[in-house]
């Protein structure tokens, strides 16, 4: 029993372990209602939370988020356009998923680690 109790420990560790850390910058290609455009994200992940800088279209804020094993969403305030949503899911070095950018719209993205 003890081995067993073990050995579920190791494995657990193990998962924790495996766990993507997305700090880094990444580049998005941003596909809205009203264009599309490319948008950098500084992110810094500490446990489950996600902070950091946007810059592109809109200029330049601070963001913060969540990330729970490979889901990821983050939002910023972006002075006319409002509030700026993301939600993605991290598969093979890569975030994909969906945005809203306040009053300019829905849209989809796709973001790279540089």
């Amino acid at each position: 029993m003890r081995t067993l109790i073990t050995l579920i420990g190791v494995l657990l560790c193990g998962l924790t372990l495996a766990a993507a850390d997305i700090s880094g910058t990444w580049s998005a290609a941003v596909t809205l209602d009203a264009g599309s455009g490319t948008a950098t994200f500084n992110l810094k992940q500490t446990g489950d939370a996600l902070s950091g800088t946007y810059s592109g279209t809109l200029g330049e804020a601070k963001l913060t988020g969540t990330v729970k094993g490979n889901d990821v969403e983050w939002s910023f305030a972006a002075g006319d356009a409002g509030k700026v949503s993301y939600k993605g899911k991290l598969e093979g070095g890569k975030i994909t998923g969906t945005c809203e950018y306040g009053e300019l719209g829905k849209g989809t993205f796709v973001a790279e680690k540089k």
